[in-house]
């Protein structure tokens, strides 16, 4: 591979946007593996050349100057340099590496203090453009059906007609006077009182291209912008049993600069619209049963809910013996849940009781309230002995919405709502009021 058709960024497997601190983590990870030190005797040649394109890589994008001529001119801005990188030379000793990851200083104008490199325009660097990212909102039943979905979509490509050049055909470009062709220039930025700091930024006169045309000599289709529009009808296709935080990748269909020698992609997050009835987990699905009294003490035979696909879930529920289901019971219903992708099979679904007592006054008279002390037990027979103490104080009562006023102006933190203890018997009461 010649040094103009070489992607640092791939050399240090990162992407364009890395950070400083996300270069130099790759460039030691990087390093460390493909050290000449570490391999056998008739792999060496191999690891050496591949040592020196990480370390090559890392003093270009390290540097922020050499790393926007490399993003501006691709590598043949470097070309003067030995083996088409900058600096030339062997890598470091695999003791100096890990002295710099350890505490040691990095001499030079790069990692291993090779040499410097000029200002050199040429050619744009050719590669994949920028991927474009965007959330797409989908409801439960598309995930459980899967979702097919059209729409249009205009995007920059290379213009055609001058291949991307800007100019027409035998025009010759004009060298930028504002950065003398390097693509960029520098300004003085103010970082505080008295403060000033340098940084590198594209050219504005020439786009970072270190050249432009005059208008007379700009393509007339695309009018020296290098990129025209292009309109597109474009396809969605959503599978069955898709997750939320799943990305569904178009491959090649967002905007082509001038320097992309392929356009990037646009990439869907998918998120997952709440459900009023079911809640999802992997691919199994929760649901609330609402049961009223009587079909929890007797039992019931209907439909229960309305699946994700429009089905009616009908379930037939005896209460053998007397039986019962009890609030927050869970009943499991398998192979009801969502399904799996690429497959036929799916998951479960999880119904949690929910028991809807009558509403007051449904006892119409006393014989109705006595028939029904017969039939449920519990309601016939005295006291066993030591369950009634000796002294008995009846007490008044009110009915409140909830804990709020538990505690109120104790500042305890077991006040309030957040007071839960189920288990506890009368001493623990007594113990939190001491």
């Amino acid at each position: 591979m010649s040094a103009s058709e070489i992607d640092l960024y791939q050399v240090l497997s990162i992407t364009r946007g890395a950070t400083r601190a996300e270069i130099k983590k790759a460039y030691h990870k990087a390093a460390l593996a493909s050290h000449p030190d570490k391999v056998p005797e008739d792999q060496r040649e191999e690891a050496d050349q591949k040592f020196k394109q990480i370390s090559q890589a890392y003093e270009i994008l390290s540097d922020d100057d050499k790393r926007h001529l490399y993003d501006t001119h691709g590598m043949s801005a470097f070309e003067n340099g030995s083996n088409g990188f900058p600096g030339g030379g062997p890598g470091p000793d695999l003791d100096d590496l890990l002295a710099q990851m350890f505490g040691g200083g990095m001499g030079g104008g790069g990692p291993f203090g090779g040499g410097g490199m000029g200002d050199f325009p040429g050619a744009n660097r050719r590669g994949k453009g920028k991927n474009e990212m965007q959330q797409y909102e989908v409801t439960l039943e598309e995930l459980y059906k899967g979702k097919t979905t059209r729409f249009a979509s205009t995007k920059q490509v290379i213009c055609e007609h001058c291949n991307g050049s800007g100019g027409k055909e035998k025009a010759k470009a004009k060298n930028c006077d504002t950065c003398k062709g390097r693509g960029s220039t520098t300004k003085l930025r103010p970082v505080g009182p008295g403060l000033v700091t340098q940084e590198t930024v594209k050219c504005s006169t020439c786009s970072g291209r270190g050249s432009f045309y005059v208008d007379k000599d700009k393509c007339k289709k695309c009018k020296g912008a290098r990129t025209v529009k292009q309109k597109k009808i474009l396809e969605l296709y959503v599978p069955r049993g898709s997750r939320e935080g799943e990305a569904i990748v178009l491959q090649g269909e967002a905007d082509q600069e001038p320097e992309d020698e392929t356009p990037g992609d646009i990439i869907f997050e998918l998120v997952e619209r709440e459900h009023k009835m079911f809640h999802r987990a992997g691919a199994d699905l929760q649901a609330q049963l609402n049961v009223t009294l009587a079909e929890a003490l007797t039992g019931f035979d209907r439909v229960v809910l309305t699946h994700l696909d429009g089905r009616g879930i009908r379930l037939k529920v005896e209460q053998p013996e007397g039986k019962v289901l009890r609030p927050d019971q869970i009943l499991k219903v398998q192979g009801e849940g969502m399904p799996h992708k690429k497959s036929d099979a799916k998951g479960d679904l999880y119904l949690t009781v929910n028991i809807e007592f009558p509403q007051d006054g449904w006892l119409k008279d006393q014989a109705a309230v006595d028939a029904v002390r017969r039939v449920l037990p519990g309601s016939e027979g005295e006291p066993k002995v030591g369950e009634t103490p000796e002294m008995v104080d009846e007490v008044e009562f009110e009915e409140v919405e909830d804990l709020t006023g538990f505690g109120a102006g104790s500042d305890d933190p077991r006040a309030g709502g957040e007071w839960e203890d189920d288990e506890g018997d009368g001493e623990g009461a007594q113990c939190a009021q001491q």
